[in-house]
């Protein structure tokens, strides 16, 4: 129910009251792709990721008898939230990067849940925030932050090639030792519900 008025509400009214077909609205076209995993074991994931929290606590959840510690993780991780998320509010995402052992960076981009992600570098739209520093408050982290113009990509760019510049080749399908099951896109897609 977040966000109702605009997510549920105005559906309602201009659709189903209304009978008006909806809006063309190519962010919202992923919306037609559904979960796809087994009931138990999303249900596993949302009590014991979001109810509980049991992921941010050392040995909280365990996996095959081996207890998880994300504090042990030493990947380099590069944090990404939009400030108007309401499916994943900024200042929740920004404490992962207390959690996490090894290299991070932190980019809030502006806008929403999915037209901050998707903010191409040459549309020339909205604007992201940086900050060297991780502290534990987001407030904090916010307040220090520098306001850049555009799109969050080429920092993101820039972040990932200060690793290594080298680049390889995409795979080819079908030329390891899994057999491709069908061509892309996947018949999965064109599934509709009766």
């Amino acid at each position: 129910m977040l966000r109702a008025n605009d997510l549920i509400w105005s559906f309602v009214v201009n659709n189903y009251l209304l009978g008006n077909d909806p809006f063309p609205f190519d962010l919202l076209y992923w919306n037609a792709d559904s979960t796809r995993m087994p009931a138990k074991m999303h249900s596993f994931y949302l009590r014991k990721m979001y109810q509980e929290n049991r992921l941010s606590t050392p040995g909280g959840i365990s996996l095959s008898g081996v207890p998880i510690d994300l504090g042990k993780v030493k990947t380099p991780a590069y944090f990404l939230s939009t400030r108007e998320d309401h499916i994943a509010p900024w200042k929740s995402t920004y404490r992962g990067t207390q959690l996490l052992g090894g290299e991070k960076r932190f980019v809030l981009a502006a806008s929403g849940h999915i037209a901050g992600v998707v903010n191409a570098p040459d549309g020339g739209k909205y604007n992201h925030w940086v900050n060297e520093n991780l502290p534990d408050n987001p407030e904090t982290w916010f307040q220090g932050a520098t306001e850049l113009a555009g799109s969050w990509w080429p920092d993101w760019q820039h972040w990932v090639t200060s690793f290594g510049k080298a680049q390889v080749p995409a795979r080819t399908p079908g030329d390891g030792k899994l057999v491709p099951l069908e061509d892309a896109p996947g018949s999965y897609v064109k599934v509709r519900l009766t």
